[in-house]
């Protein structure tokens, strides 16, 4: 996920390592937060597949700074990662899928209904399963088990009726 949000936010201009945390951490902290630790092995293999350029330059007080930019290939990988299947990990799920939507723009009509599809039947699939958890006769008898599940059961069904809200509006729009 990390190399999609460096990706992404270079799409909009060139920064430093600096620059491209806090533009993360600015579009995405919401959802996710990338230490610096995460970005720069991120950079390094971005540059290896040639995703990404760097150039250095000299600032007028002597210090080198280093900027990244994306490249065609980026771009092209950028759109691969967008439509790349989520991991099933619950955990995860619903930052990661918000990530993706929130990036749904870059993806033509066919590319967008495909993603919505797929993450509106992954929502529905961890939905389904932390109700049949609630429904589980162990379960009825800790309190704190049923409110966390019926928590995670409304957040599943608020992201399958957004999901759905941006079917429509694909379908209309395109």
């Amino acid at each position: 996920m990390i190399e999609l949000l460096i990706l992404y936010v270079l799409t909009r201009r060139e920064f430093t390592m600096y620059g491209i945390s806090k533009e993360i951490a600015s579009r995405f902290a919401v959802y996710t937060m990338p230490s610096f630790g995460a970005i720069k092995p991120a950079l390094r293999k971005l540059e290896k597949s040639e995703c990404i350029n760097l150039h250095k330059t000299m600032s007028d007080g002597g210090k080198l700074s280093v900027y990244y930019s994306i490249t065609p290939k980026g771009e092209k990988e950028l759109k691969t990662l967008l439509k790349q299947e989520l991991s099933q990990n619950p955990l995860q799920f619903i930052s990661n899928a918000k990530i993706k939507l929130s990036m749904a723009d870059l993806l033509d009509k066919d590319e967008r209904t495909e993603l919505f599809l797929h993450l509106k039947t992954l929502a529905q699939i961890n939905k389904q399963n932390a109700e049949r958890i609630l429904n589980d006769e162990y379960t009825e008898k800790n309190f704190y088990q049923r409110i966390l599940l019926d928590n995670s059961s409304v957040e599943y069904s608020n992201l399958v009726n957004l999901i759905e809200g941006f079917e429509k509006d694909n379908a209309r729009n395109s």
